[in-house]
């Protein structure tokens, strides 16, 4: 059997990234603080559209990395000016949707590396989503009218964002190896659908234990509610820690 590509040498932890999936900036900074073992912290839409950058300049005061999950889809002007006004705010990962098309990717980037020059930060790694992993074969063919297999969108889509000039996707941990194998070891997996053994798969349709996602070539791993929902958070982590290195 062929070796999995791998991507960027991490430490188990620093492969995590903690969604902040709260309703404001006061429940956002609380749990940021209580765990402060935590470096890598998702911003989606909820706590954005509730709280602005200003949950952003907070956890950049304390040291954190951001992924800005915001999956921008728009035509290429829009586009272009959404990411030239991200790139202002120093974050680490922006999403956007692989489906607005090559046009848009490409200027989604370039706007984004014109907005961090503006404001003399480094420029976010623009990554896209190839698809929802609330999405599964059946409502992929039977809502959205695909009928493509799973892997071979997502490959797809995933090919379409490089070629495009991003740094990389956000997919499935069940396309990791593929995808990983036809993009290359720079770009860039953030996969969620990352549950550990004895946590409940939730809304996840296409799920992954931690280990076996780093395994098949994830490169960040987003796992909230196993951890924020946790009896004891820090022991939470420690665990999926284990498992990453078992």
């Amino acid at each position: 059997m062929k070796a999995p590509v791998k991507g960027p040498a991490l430490t188990p932890l620093e492969r995590i990234i903690v969604p902040l999936d709260v309703p404001g900036q006061h429940e956002a900074i609380a749990l940021i603080d209580a765990l402060p073992e935590v470096a890598f912290w998702k911003v989606g839409l909820e706590l954005f559209v509730s709280s602005g950058p200003a949950v952003l300049t907070a956890l950049k005061e304390r040291g954190k990395r951001i992924f800005l999950d915001l999956k921008l889809h728009d035509i290429p002007n829009t586009m272009a000016g959404a990411c030239r006004a991200a790139g202002g705010y120093g974050v680490d990962l922006l999403t956007v949707h692989a489906t607005a098309g090559e046009a848009a990717l490409a200027a989604a980037q370039a706007g984004a590396a014109e907005g961090a020059l503006a404001a003399g930060c480094e420029p976010p790694r623009v990554i896209a989503v190839t698809l929802l992993t609330s999405i599964g074969l059946e409502s992929l063919s039977a809502e959205l009218k695909v009928t493509m297999p799973v892997i071979d969108y997502a490959q797809h889509m995933a090919v379409l964002a490089k070629d495009s000039g991003l740094g990389g996707a956000v997919c499935s941990p069940h396309e990791a190896a593929i995808l990983k194998a036809a993009c290359g070891k720079d770009f860039w997996l953030v996969c969620p659908g990352v549950r550990p053994v004895w946590a409940q798969k939730g809304d996840q349709q296409r799920a992954m234990t931690p280990g076996n996602a780093v395994s098949a070539g994830a490169d960040y791993l987003v796992i909230g509610r196993p951890i924020t929902q946790a009896d004891d958070p820090k022991r939470a982590i420690a665990r999926i820690c284990e498992e990453m290195t078992s």
